[in-house]
């Protein structure tokens, strides 16, 4: 795909965010677009978070469970950049009013204490790099029209980026068993999925390390003091005004986060 057509793109899926209004599939307009343009559509887009005043705290890694994969009709994970306007402390309440048509998920967060780059990263790695670990939601939020999206949308879409919220309990995850720890996601004071650490890529560290190897391909280090999120181990949860979600994982704590507004959609 030419350049211009990736700066279009870019500059679309961004007006998309601003505006909260879904555009339509990029694929279905254009069926030729890889996976390496998908990408460089989604660097298009962040400049232009960038450019207007955002940072970059961290990545994530999307599409890593059953569940999602299923939802999403997306078999393979793939990444995005975390920005300073996405960050929420637990305890705060999510205006979905500044969504388009928002989704939950819950899962670990990692923050770094060392670099990382790849390729040659592994799980252990990880572990020895990490500072602490968080439970967290994310909040994914699509720019694509009714989620109807395959690898390249998301992919374009920053990997369906919205906002995330991190938790107050920190873990050592030399200490903690992230990959037998259970999750428990309640939506309402109701339970609503559980998961475990090894539903997401074997272990969460896995899909970091995955993350490190793939970033580090192209040039693109983990830094100290990014926040990494590992990829869903709970359903996708549907979020309107006054739903309030609690994450629990075993050994290490809760996320509680609550939602007032209403989304685009």
């Amino acid at each position: 795909m030419d350049q211009e057509k990736i700066e279009q793109y870019g500059a679309e899926l961004y007006q998309a965010f601003v505006s909260r209004r879904a555009v339509e599939p990029l694929l279905s307009r254009e069926p030729a677009i890889s996976i390496e343009d998908a990408y460089r559509i989604q660097e298009q887009f962040v400049a232009r978070r960038l450019a207007a005043g955002e940072t970059i705290v961290g990545k994530k890694i999307g599409a890593t469970s059953k569940p999602v994969q299923e939802f999403l009709g997306v078999y393979q994970p793939d990444f995005g950049m975390l920005t300073s306007g996405m960050v929420y402390a637990e305890g705060d309440t999510i205006d979905l009013g500044q969504m388009i048509q928002p989704k939950a998920e819950a899962e670990l967060a990692f923050v770094l204490k060392h670099d990382l780059k790849g390729p040659g990263i592994t799980a252990m790695d990880v572990i020895r790099a990490t500072d602490y670990v968080l439970p967290c939601f994310e909040i994914v939020d699509s720019r694509i029209s009714n989620w109807q999206i395959k690898i390249q949308d998301t992919v374009a879409d920053n990997a369906s980026c919205g906002v995330f919220v991190l938790g107050k309990t920190k873990g050592d995850p030399r200490k903690l068993d992230i990959t037998l720890a259970g999750m428990v996601l309640e939506k309402n004071g109701e339970l609503f999925s559980t998961g475990v650490g090894a539903a997401v890529q074997g272990s969460p560290a896995n899909a970091v390390a995955w993350l490190a190897n793939t970033l580090g391909e192209l040039g693109i280090p983990f830094k100290a003091g990014e926040v990494i999120l590992s990829g869903s181990q709970s359903a996708l949860v549907p979020v309107s005004d006054g739903d309030e979600l609690l994450c629990s994982v075993g050994g290490l704590g809760s996320c509680r986060v609550k939602f007032a507004g209403r989304s685009a959609v």
